[in-house]
């Protein structure tokens, strides 16, 4: 009972916190939630998770700091006019490679946690592509291709000059 009360009157704090104008302190984020999230994708070290979600209102990928227990800012990454499906993270979720569809057909990205852009890897790709998934280190994109009109393997190597996803920065 004495644990339910305390934990009563912490909801009640926060709640009546947010009725004023000051700044409320944050707490942890919970990964779970009443929305839909989905599609999860763990990085390689096992910190981070990125998933869909339609938390936000829309459907978006969101990443979440495990040890942290917060999310994680991914500025440029999700807009409006597309919809993101099918993460997949490198070692340490620096990259994050995804579908997005603004027109109807889905292109591969790759999304650069440390410089926040965004590269289109299948732009003018002929056929169908799903399921991208990142090698550890960021250099290899494997995904699933209709372009034979049944569902093939393919492979995107980014080149031995990419600034590769190494533990540590090693």
């Amino acid at each position: 009972m004495r644990r339910w009360f305390g934990g009563g009157l912490l909801w009640l704090a926060i709640a009546l916190g947010g009725c004023n104008t000051a700044s409320v302190p944050v707490v942890p984020a919970a990964l779970n939630s009443t929305y839909t999230d989905e599609q999860p994708a763990l990085s390689g070290d096992g910190r981070f998770v990125a998933f869909v979600s339609n938390r936000g209102g829309t459907r978006q990928i969101m990443m979440y700091d495990l040890r942290d227990r917060r999310f994680v800012e991914l500025p440029l990454l999700n807009r409006r006019d597309a919809i993101a499906e099918s993460p997949s993270l490198s070692y340490t979720g620096r990259y994050l490679v995804y579908l997005a569809s603004d027109r109807g057909r889905p292109e591969i990205e790759l999304y650069d946690r440390a410089t926040r852009q965004v590269q289109v890897l299948t732009s003018g790709y002929r056929g169908w592509v799903r399921n991208p998934s990142i090698s550890p280190d960021g250099r290899y994109i494997v995904f699933e291709t209709g372009r034979r009109g049944q569902w093939d393997i393919e492979a995107i190597d980014r080149g031995p000059n990419i600034e590769r996803d190494r533990p540590n920065g090693s």
